[in-house]
């Protein structure tokens, strides 16, 4: 069967793009996260959404689970190929497709990773940016969208899901769709006022569609760019000091972390407020209104800005930033689970609480923090471990932190980020019953076959 499907892809994508070695499967069979791992039968890199297309058509034919990939940097093992069949690898689809500077956003397709757009504005349109997400430039914007991403403009536009304007995507039953303007107009200016259809393929973990192109949401780059970093100590202050900041609606991205190290970290809670100006009076201004925000708790002398000298700021206004990276690799072995909880502001000290304590129980090497996402209308705290991949105690004890961190989200009263299957399973129990079922009936319409990434958001 395997020889037979391999010689199938073959002749959609040429024998050069499909793989059935061993070499390969094993690859594709895991992340870097804590999930175990699952190999596919075969994996296939299109070209075309036409390639795309005969794919699903052959998989629905022959009852093969397929599976579709970005960058496969997801850490929760959503792009395992739990039930076998075929991974579709959308690397060879990166191509930017076009620009609107006018109505500023960009078409690109499903393959096209943060770098790749990135290095395309700087060169072509250097007055425009995109919200990029802290990862490595390798992530797809397609994955970093599907699985409602934020970035470092979260503040100003939402998670990068709201910073979607339409999709082409492939149906499980291979016909060829788009959603929003693009789906009448042909431009892809916006997903009003039509029914929102790009909500049948966001959060979905890649069982409703396989994402081709997307219209994005673009900014202004300003030339001018600054960062305060605001500490305090006390974690049930942070929730007011979210608000205020928030509130003067100057920032782009603001970023409360906690780490014990460096040394000089310990105890301390901190909130990076990025924001920029397109001359140097405007930048000022706005940083006017962020200091005035809090300047309560500055006269109170219970909080303040950290003096960050001109040199030392370069570091904090890296897109991505390099931190994380950093502390992935912090116990070698090249293991690291990032996890996430989108959650209300004002569960910040209860989330920090529990990140602490499960880091001090399982004895696991940890990073705390949060990305506000809009004028402070939600936050994605993530409780970050990293772990040696080499030493299976180590796995067990991330592992375990990990299944801890995601019960006391659901207690909170967060949701799991990109869920991994056992934390997908929490989020079910604790689901409304029929908003549920309805998922599975959407499901069973969209995927008679039932071939789309097969074992994530089920029951059993």
């Amino acid at each position: 069967m395997t020889a037979d499907l391999i010689a199938r892809l073959g002749k959609i994508t040429g024998p050069r793009y499909v793989s059935g070695a061993a070499e390969e499967r094993y690859l594709y069979s895991m992340d870097q996260g804590t999930m175990p791992p699952a190999a596919p039968d075969a994996v296939v890199m299109p070209k075309t959404t036409e390639e795309v297309r005969q794919i699903v058509m052959l998989a629905n034919k022959l009852k093969v689970p397929v599976v579709p990939m970005g960058a496969g940097l997801v850490l929760s093992g959503l792009t395992r190929a739990l039930k076998g069949g075929i991974v579709i690898d959308m690397k060879r689809m990166n191509r930017i497709v076009t620009v609107n500077p006018a109505s500023r956003y960009v078409v690109v397709e499903g393959g096209a990773s943060q770098g790749m757009l990135k290095a395309y504005l700087d060169k072509h349109h250097p007055d425009l940016k995109h919200s990029m997400p802290d990862a490595p430039p390798v992530a797809t914007l397609a994955g970093n969208i599907c699985i409602h991403g934020s970035g470092h403009l979260s503040v100003l536009g939402g998670s990068h899901s709201d910073m979607l304007n339409g999709m082409e995507v492939v149906l499980p039953s291979g016909e060829i769709i788009r959603t929003g303007s693009c789906g009448v107009s042909g431009g892809w200016f916006s997903r009003a006022p039509l029914p929102d259809l790009s909500g049948l393929f966001l959060g979905w973990s890649g069982t409703t569609g396989i994402v081709t192109r997307l219209g994005i949401k673009l900014f202004p780059k300003y030339r001018y760019n600054d960062v305060l970093i605001f500490v305090a100590e006390d974690p049930d202050l942070m929730p007011d000091m979210i608000s205020r900041l928030t509130s003067v609606q100057a920032a782009e991205d603001m970023t409360p972390w906690m780490t014990p190290k460096p040394d000089w970290a310990r105890g301390f809670l901190h909130i990076n407020i990025a924001w920029g100006g397109h001359t140097k009076k405007e930048l000022i201004f706005k940083r006017n209104l962020l200091q005035g925000s809090v300047r309560e708790y500055i006269d109170r002398k219970i909080a303040g800005f950290l003096p960050l000298p001109p040199p030392q700021k370069g570091r904090f206004l890296k897109i991505p930033s390099p931190d994380l990276a950093r502390f992935a690799d912090l116990r070698r072995g090249g293991g690291f689970e990032y996890v996430g909880a989108i959650m209300a502001i004002e569960h910040f000290p209860d989330a920090y609480r529990a990140g602490l304590a499960i880091a001090e129980k399982f004895n696991v090497a940890y990073s705390l923090g949060a990305r506000i996402i809009g004028a402070g209308h939600a936050m994605m705290f993530f409780f970050a471990y990293a772990f040696n991949r080499a030493d299976p105690e180590d796995v067990k004890r991330a592992s375990d932190a990990l299944e801890a961190t995601n019960t006391a989200a659901l207690e909170i009263g967060g949701i799991p980020w990109k869920a991994e299957l056992p934390a997908q399973k929490q989020i079910i129990e604790k689901m409304d019953p029929d908003t549920f079922a309805l998922m599975g009936r959407i499901r069973a319409v969209l995927d008679p076959n039932h071939i789309m990434n097969p074992g994530n958001w089920e029951k059993d």
